[in-house]
């Protein structure tokens, strides 16, 4: 290793680590509601040393938000190999089991739904198209499905999204039991109800 690449790999692991940090702080507030300085804060680093990683808030929201779709690709990489050799929609099944335990890591489904919310921003709808890219392109590689079948493993995400973030496990009445009715997902930490 020379001189020259231990300071690139120091900031490389650094990076990893505010983005790693950033994520439950911008998932507490969303884009526009958090200041910098508490992700340095949470990341145990100045904000001055945040912005020689990420040239701008934006920048280091967007780079969470790609880390976000990583994630997701790996949960449903791990899921479709419990199913591997199974059908189609077997194995969009385990994918979707994967997803379901993943985002009972809160702060993954509220940086998405947070996400959503600034979509307006072109720089943060741009990296959401890119991350439903490449997590649709690995739906069809992983599970040989039909696009039917994967829109339809794509809409069951969404209402997964709405069931964890309302919490609507913990709500008995009809409509909220018409919205979870055979989804199988984690409840977040704390939640009154159990997997569907």
């Amino acid at each position: 290793m020379t001189q020259n690449d231990a300071p690139r790999s120091t900031a490389e692991a650094r990076r990893a680590t505010v983005l790693a940090r950033a994520l439950p702080v911008f998932a507490a507030a969303g884009y526009h509601a958090t200041p910098v300085t508490e992700v340095a804060a949470a990341a145990g680093i100045s904000q001055a040393y945040v912005f020689r990683l990420f040239p701008g808030k934006l920048a280091l929201f967007t780079a969470v938000l790609d880390r976000c779709y990583t994630l997701i690709g790996e949960a449903l990489s791990a899921g479709a190999e419990k199913a591997a050799g199974g059908s189609p929609m077997e194995v969009l099944e385990a994918m979707g089991d994967a997803y379901a335990d993943l985002i009972a890591d809160r702060d993954l489904l509220m940086l998405q739904v947070h996400a959503m919310s600034v979509a307006d921003i072109p720089e943060v709808r741009a990296t959401m198209r890119a991350g439903h890219a490449r997590t649709v392109a690995l739906a069809f590689e992983l599970s040989g499905g039909t696009q039917a079948q994967v829109q339809h493993f794509f809409a069951m995400g969404q209402l997964c999204h709405l069931i964890a973030a309302m919490d609507l496990d913990a709500v008995d009445e009809t409509w909220a039991r018409t919205l979870t009715r055979g989804m199988r997902h984690a409840p977040h930490p704390g939640a009154g109800g159990a997997p569907a």
